[in-house]
């Protein structure tokens, strides 16, 4: 019997590491293809279809980081914009996404004169990785699209950073970083508060499963596997730096990344700011609950802070 229970911790330190290990695997293994009907595959009769066909059919190219390492390259797509040659909008994608399920995004700035870049996060679309990192380290290679950017288009311009769930943690995460001063606002859609709080809020919420002990032990793999721990991946700490003006937007009925993170993490920052819970609009769903809305608000937002930005026109 004595032998009997002194076996019983070593059981469930194992149960543990296997559980912890199948969580991590699920939560963070890249997806190669994405599924019919999403924003990155939509059908013919999809509300996505038509923002997806323009992206395939707008004059863009293919820019890369790390080019010719086929283990660490990542791509983006550069859509320029002949109308206007200063405003730039960097937009990221979610979760499991790439930069074709941003085309709606994309194609809402290059109508108001944008010029777009729009990247395929590590482990996702055409760049390179086993492991999605929750927009931690994407924001490193954002910062060096960022300077790609004025390569190409000169010190005289004025950015916008835009993201949508794990795109909208991924600019925030930006937002405590050294950004250059052509960076003028940022807009966020439901992005999460940090990567630890998103995933035990998910292992609750889908798996009815607590924080502990699996979150520590994802933690230390993630740790091995892609060098940070999740704490460490946090909006909220980063916003706590941020001083570039910042609109959050979030649906009020998001069960995915919960409305409650919306609220923590504009109450992080003391940079000028705005928020718009979006009646009935689920995660990620907010521009197609209210377009013209949403498109709107948006431009109200940018006129205040990009001095290349028109006013809104009246109804």
């Amino acid at each position: 019997m004595i032998a009997l229970l002194s076996a019983v911790p070593a059981v469930a330190a194992v149960g543990t590491g296997i559980a912890s290990t199948y969580l991590y695997r699920y939560a963070f293994k890249r997806l190669d293809k994405a599924p019919k009907g999403s924003a990155s595959n939509p059908d013919p009769d999809s509300k996505f279809y038509p923002s997806f066909q323009w992206l395939q059919n707008q004059p863009k190219e293919d820019w890369w980081l790390n080019e010719t390492d086929v283990n660490n390259r990542v791509h983006a797509y550069f859509v320029p914009n002949p109308k206007n040659k200063t405003k730039v909008a960097l937009i990221a994608h979610g979760y499991k996404g790439d930069a074709t399920s941003m085309a709606a995004s994309a194609k809402l700035f290059f109508d108001d004169g944008y010029t777009v870049l729009m990247p395929d996060d590590r482990s996702h679309g055409l760049s390179s990785g086993k492991y999605i990192n929750f927009g931690w380290l994407d924001r490193l290679d954002y910062l060096q699209w960022l300077q790609k950017i004025l390569e190409r288009m000169g010190p005289d311009i004025q950015i916008v950073l835009y993201g949508i769930s794990m795109g909208g943690a991924t600019v925030m995460m930006m937002s405590g970083d050294d950004l250059p001063h052509q960076v003028k606002a940022i807009i966020e859609d439901c992005g999460y508060a940090s990567v630890e709080e998103e995933l035990t809020y998910q292992l609750k919420h889908f798996f009815n499963l607590p924080k502990y002990p699996l979150m520590p032990v994802v933690s230390s793999i993630n740790k091995i596997v892609l060098g940070f721990t999740l704490e460490h991946g946090s909006a909220v700490a980063q916003l706590h730096k941020n001083k570039t003006p910042i609109f959050f937007i979030h649906g009020e009925k998001d069960n995915y990344v919960p409305t409650s993170m919306c609220f923590e993490n504009f109450q992080a920052t003391s940079a000028p700011k705005d928020m718009w819970i979006v009646p009935n609009a689920t995660h990620a769903k907010s521009y197609w609950t209210a377009p013209k809305e949403y498109t709107q608000r948006i431009k109200r937002f940018l006129c205040q802070y990009v001095p290349a930005e028109t006013p809104a026109q009246p109804d």
